[in-house]
């Protein structure tokens, strides 16, 4: 078996869950492995010195990032420091990075990667809150603030907190097989174990939430009922407004038409369950409120670029499907 190493990096300020995340999803590839070494994870920190992460929880790093040769994998978690991070700890990073077989970012960490000059033409994404301050700062790099994780090259850097479990996952499955990764999800207990393209939000996160109770009311009722007359004349009825005055009041008020809000519930209703059940294609289009399943591919390859058949196929773990 191949062994790898993995450092991840502990500085003063630094996201507890964004160490913890990652490196329990190695440690526990190796106990489905049979194999504790699989992954040979080490914490570092500069001087080995003892650091708090921004919660204030206590780490003590395993061994001095500054006397360390390079790993094969390096993990750069965020923290609160990315405004003014330690010069002595980009360079260090910068070290390992050109060196490693794989370099990966947790959230805010990509600030690091990019202030050692690593991320220079480069896709990276990192936690939704932060990505605008990220393009604005290093315009050298092709920030993408909508995935969960995504891969470029050698490079590899996750959205907030828990994406970087997913994307710590992801590395397993390419190194040891989609079942190892699987495994580990479900000592995890992690509902999903999702796919990097899979937006940072779902859309009643990414949209607003109405200030008007009745528009609110609205909302409720079309994740719960992504099946139904969704019209603007039939949303306007429950919410005793005229259809104009809705349109208009709820575009204000969420940020998005009535027709886009109910686009996006449908197709992520649709993905959760391709995904989560086994259903077939006709129900789930049904069930959405597409009426057809040519209508629901059409919605598919518009917005995410593959049919449904070809989603379930990617994202849905190895289990008997039902006939399509």
């Amino acid at each position: 078996m191949t062994y790898r190493r993995v450092v991840i990096v502990l500085y003063e300020g630094v996201q507890s869950l964004d160490v913890t995340g990652p490196l329990e999803v190695f440690a526990g590839a190796g106990a489905a492995l049979g194999d504790p070494e699989a992954y040979r994870i080490t914490t570092a920190a500069l001087g080995g010195r003892v650091v708090r992460s921004c919660s204030g929880l206590r780490l003590v790093p395993d061994e001095q990032l500054d006397r360390l040769a390079a790993p094969h994998t390096l993990v750069v978690p965020g923290g609160t420091t990315m405004d003014d991070p330690d010069p002595a700890l980009v360079r260090r990073i910068a070290v390992l990075a050109a060196a490693a077989e794989r370099v990966v970012s947790v959230c805010t960490g990509a600030f690091l990667l990019a202030e050692a000059g690593l991320l220079g033409g480069r896709r990276v994404t990192t936690h939704w809150a932060f990505s605008d301050a990220l393009a604005r700062r290093f315009p050298e790099a092709e920030v993408d603030p909508e995935p969960i994780f995504l891969t470029d090259g050698k490079f590899a850097s996750s959205a907030g907190v828990t994406a970087g479990i997913d994307l710590a996952l992801a590395l397993v499955e390419a190194d040891h097989g989609r079942d190892v990764a699987l495994t580990v999800a479900r000592h995890l207990v992690m509902f999903l174990r999702r796919p990097g393209g899979q937006a940072q939000f779902s859309t009643q996160l990414a949209a607003q939430l109405a200030e008007r109770q009745p528009l609110r009311d609205v909302q409720r009722w079309i994740a719960e009922h992504p099946g139904d007359d969704l019209s603007v004349e039939a949303l306007a009825r429950r919410s005793t407004l005229s259809p104009r005055h809705f349109a208009r009041a709820f575009a204000a008020e969420v940020g998005v038409t009535p027709g886009r809000y109910v686009e996006g519930v449908r197709l992520e209703t649709a993905r959760r369950l391709l995904v989560d059940t086994v259903d077939g294609i006709e129900e789930i289009a049904r069930r959405c409120g597409y009426g057809t399943s040519e209508a629901m591919r059409r919605a598919f390859v518009r917005t995410l670029a593959v049919p449904p058949v070809e989603y379930r196929r990617r994202f849905r773990p190895h289990q008997a499907q039902r006939p399509h």
